[in-house]
């Protein structure tokens, strides 16, 4: 099992083979070409979004983790061309904030490739949100009986419920939430945003399919849980070329649709519902979304973002590994 001192050899090839792929390496050349010409120009854009590459496909939670990393593999400073230092990293991560519109150029281009790829990719989706703690403290009081907490380490983030999932119980957490749209097929993201932790999940659906359809997709269901049982829901679906599959609450009428509530037909695209809940944990576990080190939802945006980009950019890899192997 690999640990984050010893590199995994496929890691630091797909690093260095998502860096070459046209994808991402105009992506670097982007950024490159906003460099400032004057001083000291530090390291290239290659070596910088490798290293964000590093964090997500290690699952490192820290920068000061990826740059003592590199620093001490030279395979992967070979991919990089360079070792930045921890300082160069955070700074990078203030540029990618404000060229933000180049990163989501770069995640609309892996989307597109993978499209053209797997034709059944986004075709059925499944809609919900994931717990992000905040790595802050929200409590209102200082301490158990003393003043109120006049500042807040990360004043973005707020209270918000969150579901119990296998053995941990469910409740009120402090942070934020991944709303995400996920194909059922592929089980790979296709829209995601964060958002504040007292947000009403509901309230996504529609800017995450109209998202969705800005990336080329036209999914033909999306399944969502109870939680997205409202009119409004199923008409922002239906008004969107999209047939909702979602559970009813206990008392409420069925509504007509082309594919009849409790069918088989129904339970079976229902059943793909569970895919957005693995994408969760495999974003959490495998890519390292969680737990949060940064504070600020635009941080943590980015932070989604570039764990995103890491996730699509190796299944797109796969995918080309398998076709070659197969021609």
């Amino acid at each position: 099992m690999a640990t984050g001192k010893v590199a995994r050899r496929t890691v630091v090839g797909d690093v260095a083979a998502l860096l070459d792929s046209p994808e991402v390496a105009t992506l670097v050349d982007q950024l490159d070409a906003l460099r400032d010409t004057r001083g000291n120009k530090g390291f290239g854009a290659r070596a910088l979004v490798g290293a964000c590459l590093v964090k997500s496909l290690f699952a490192l939670p820290t920068w000061t983790r990826v740059a003592a990393l590199i620093a001490e593999h030279p395979g992967l400073q070979d991919a990089l061309g360079g070792s930045p230092s921890v300082w160069a990293c955070y700074r990078f991560t203030v540029k990618l904030r404000a060229s933000a519109p180049l990163l989501s150029d770069c995640l609309d281009r892996v989307s597109a490739s993978l499209q053209a790829a797997l034709p059944e990719y986004g075709r059925d989706l499944a809609i919900d949100a994931s717990d992000l703690p905040a790595y802050a403290n929200g409590q209102r009081y200082v301490s158990k009986g003393g003043p109120e907490r006049e500042t807040f380490s990360d004043p973005d983030a707020s209270w918000g419920h969150r579901s119990a999932v296998s053995t941990r119980s469910g409740g009120g957490f402090y942070g934020f939430k991944l709303q995400m749209a996920s194909c059922a097929r592929t089980e790979l993201p296709v829209a995601w945003t964060v958002a504040t932790a007292r947000r009403n999940e509901s309230t996504f659906v529609a800017p995450l399919l109209d998202a969705a359809k800005a990336r080329g997709f036209q999914p033909a269901t999306v399944a969502m849980d109870k939680g997205y049982d409202n009119n409004r829901v199923m008409d922002e679906t239906r008004e969107r070329g999209s047939v909702p599959i979602v559970a009813l609450r206990k008392g409420r009428p069925i509504p007509l649709s082309t594919i009849p509530y409790g069918s088989d037909e129904w339970k079976r695209l229902y059943r793909g519902r569970g895919s957005v809940e693995r994408e969760f944990g495999r974003l959490k576990g495998d890519f390292g979304l969680a737990p949060l080190r940064v504070r600020g939802l635009e941080r943590v945006q980015l932070h989604a973002d570039l764990c995103i980009l890491a996730r699509l950019g190796q299944a797109l890899l796969r995918n080309r590994e398998t076709a070659v192997l197969a021609a």
